[in-house]
């Protein structure tokens, strides 16, 4: 269960550090930057450890949050351990989250050193957790909470690590409900002429390995071969662009597949699609997913991570099995068929979002986690 939002009377202002070593930009990175955003505009003050090179690190200055560069070279790591215990001595946080591997060992034990009153590590997906041993440092010696953003991850931590209550926490990723509404600006996502009259489907999302580009091919290519004419369009970078690019040609999908590459008018591309797609390998629960409902989008997701806890299958959203191309298929076909069942998917979407899912509602979530550990 996620954490309901506690009402208060006054806003205590806390000092806040989050660390992020990823250099890449997701969900995860939106979900950090939120959530120093939300605490500057309530009078905290914030701090963000991420490497000078990364993306996050760049975003944070232009939003006016105060980044400090976090060394990940791992020769480097037991300096960049004492530097960030001697700069968390100077600035005193009440709270550090730290939120990938590398950065939950550096800002892990710097915390410890410096005696940081609450270290929260943040888990964002649904993935094996390797090593049970070191797993067990980083996650308790080097944290204090744990904190997800799906409860089946919140779940999976509290069974493998036998964890007492109230050691692991669910608060779900918030949205700007008014930002991405049903009503507003269009992309232009279509292809020219005939292309006007066939739904377009879409997936929008960083391009790795995880979120299942190659599924949604497969999928694709199964329409196709059965007659369902529609066009596909790739909204999104990363580190498997060209391999996409590759089974593009392989399948012969050339003339229904664009890649659109990256989009900052997130709501503008949303409103555009017909379909959302999120075909996840692992996932925690994608901010795409819920700024998809917001927007009154459709969407298809796979059975992983935090996806069905907000894409309810008949309910919000149809939910299929990962790596299953053909399931993919017969879902994508039946969205953009059966219309009216969709249409009222999409309201009840929107409403589970602005009642559940909320960017205040998460600050007040997290807020209220940060008073009951640390005590006046």
């Amino acid at each position: 269960m996620a954490d309901k939002p506690t009402l208060m009377t006054t806003k205590r202002v806390w000092r806040i550090v989050h660390s992020e070593s990823s250099t890449g930009w997701g969900g995860q990175e939106h979900r950090v930057l939120a959530e120093l955003a939300g605490f500057q505009r309530r009078g905290s003050q914030v701090w963000l450890l991420a490497p000078a090179r990364s993306h996050i690190f760049r975003r944070a200055h232009e939003r006016k949050i105060t980044a400090e560069p976090l060394p990940v070279v791992k020769w480097q790591v037991p300096f960049a351990v004492l530097r960030t215990a001697r700069w968390l001595r100077r600035v005193k946080p009440d709270v550090v989250n730290t939120h990938s591997s590398r950065d939950g060992w550096i800002v892990g034990l710097g915390a410890r050193m410096a005696r940081v009153p609450f270290i929260i590590r943040t888990r964002h997906f649904d993935v094996a957790i390797p090593n049970r041993w070191l797993s067990r440092h980083v996650y308790e010696s080097l944290a204090d909470h744990l904190l997800t953003t799906s409860p089946k991850v919140s779940a999976h931590f509290q069974t493998f690590f036998q964890w007492p209550p109230g050691r692991v926490s669910t608060v779900p990723t918030g949205i700007d409900v008014e930002f991405f509404s049903p009503a507003g600006p269009v992309a232009e996502l279509r292809p020219a002429g005939g292309g006007q009259k066939r739904p377009l489907v879409g997936i929008v999302s960083v391009i790795r390995h995880a979120k299942g580009h190659s599924i949604l091919l497969e999928a694709a290519r199964l329409l196709k071969d059965s007659g369902f004419e529609a066009h596909y369009v790739v909204v999104g970078d990363g580190p498997v662009r060209q391999r996409v690019e590759e089974q593009i040609q392989q399948l012969r999908l050339g003339d229904c597949v664009r890649i659109a590459g990256h989009r900052e008018d997130v709501p503008e591309v949303l409103r555009a699609l017909d379909l959302l797609v999120i075909p996840s390998r692992h996932e925690g629960v994608p901010q795409i997913a819920l700024q998809a409902l917001a927007t009154r989008t459709p969407v298809v997701g796979s059975d992983v991570g935090g996806i069905p806890s907000v894409i309810r299958h008949g309910e919000t959203g149809r939910i299929v099995p990962t790596e299953d191309p053909a399931a993919l298929a017969a879902a994508i076909r039946e969205s953009l068929t059966d219309g009216e069942t969709t249409r009222a998917m999409t309201e009840r979407g929107r409403a589970l979002v602005v009642a559940h899912y909320s960017l205040e509602g998460m600050i007040e979530s997290l807020d209220a986690l940060y008073r009951r550990h640390l005590t006046e």
